[in-house]
């Protein structure tokens, strides 16, 4: 079967698409037929291995075969001898080890059904964005119905999803993009869009009882000045895979936040079976729906993780086995 993988730490140039072998679902796993997959800044993170010091002291100069990817949708091929929610020929979705593949496995507990209604390429888009919009505003947020909610970075993977959500717990959703994505951000229920090449939301009379941050280009306590008195603020995901600077801005939120009244929230997210079956039914009641970029094949992996690196996606990045090298 065909596979993207690595054996050497670096940029995305690093991937190959070769043969592997077919994986061998263990007792609480199940094997899937891969449909789609989906592209996220952990992808990219994760290729950078150990801090570089670590490396020299651990010897981690090189990986081991290594396969890139979390999200996933696919046909269920077969199951462990535990697994007792699925069977053979379900579509299913959630999260794994190496997505970009011909065939892969995950635990049982990591996969949900996928509604009839939804593709598999807005399935595959979903779980580690969806769950860290979801986790973000509803367990770090703790966002309420008619609070003033801002998203920055609300055109990306993540955001598309956080402004969705949002509105489903009933928020009024300010959503911060470039001038490419306004009309988009606004579609999806923003109910005002910043674009940020000509306004700066630091700096207006505005002000949010919640900001989720996926960005992360404003020095803290700007943010905290549009903060309302016992506002929240939080920081979600890697920041595009710069891990470096997500942790020097954790560090700042952390310090800040003892002495003030607002709290800072630093976090990313973890995958978890209950979250996913919320995702699943948001899907197939269509309260929310995935914004897709132009999807693309195996081979066109690295350029795909490049683009997710660079900041230019729109929405999510999907991969399919049946769309070639575009």
């Amino acid at each position: 079967m065909k596979a993207v993988v690595y054996y050497n730490y670096g940029p995305p140039d690093v991937l190959r698409c070769e043969e592997v072998d077919k994986p061998v679902p263990g007792a609480d796993e199940v094997l899937l037929k891969v449909r789609a997959a989906s592209v996220n800044p952990l992808d990219g993170h994760l290729m950078k291995g150990p801090p570089y010091l670590g490396r020299l002291l651990s010897g981690l100069g090189v990986a081991k075969r290594t396969q890139p990817g979390i999200d996933v949708a696919g046909i269920v091929e077969a199951v462990g001898g535990k697994v007792k929610r699925f069977q053979p020929g379900e579509a299913v979705f959630g999260t794994c080890r190496g997505a970009f593949a011909d065939f892969v496995c995950s635990p049982e507990s990591k996969l949900t059904v996928k509604p009839d209604s939804v593709t598999f390429e807005e399935a595959a888009s979903a779980p580690i964005a969806a769950f860290t919009a979801l986790q973000g505003l509803r367990d770090k947020g703790r966002i309420e119905p008619g609070q003033s909610v801002l998203i920055n970075g609300a055109s990306g993977g993540v955001g598309t999803f956080a402004v969705q959500i949002a509105k489903w717990f009933g928020a009024a959703v300010t959503g911060v993009c470039s001038s490419r994505n306004v009309e988009m951000v606004r579609s999806l229920g923003a109910d005002r869009v910043i674009d940020y090449t000509g306004e700066d939301f630091t700096k207006g009379r505005q002000r949010y009882d919640l900001i989720l941050d996926l960005v992360a280009n404003h020095p803290l306590l700007a943010c905290r000045r549009v903060l309302n008195g016992k506002g929240r603020y939080v920081l979600g995901g890697v920041l595009g895979g710069r891990l470096t600077g997500f942790l020097s801005f954790a560090a700042k939120a952390l310090l800040v936040g003892p002495l003030v009244s607002q709290k800072f929230t630093v976090f990313i997210a973890r995958s978890r079976q209950e979250d996913l079956k919320i995702v699943a039914q948001l899907l197939a009641t269509g309260k929310v729906r995935p914004v897709l970029d132009p999807r693309r094949g195996w081979g066109a992996v690295p350029d795909a993780v490049r683009h997710v690196q660079q900041g230019h996606a729109r929405g999510k990045v999907v991969i399919c086995p049946d769309a070639g090298e575009a």
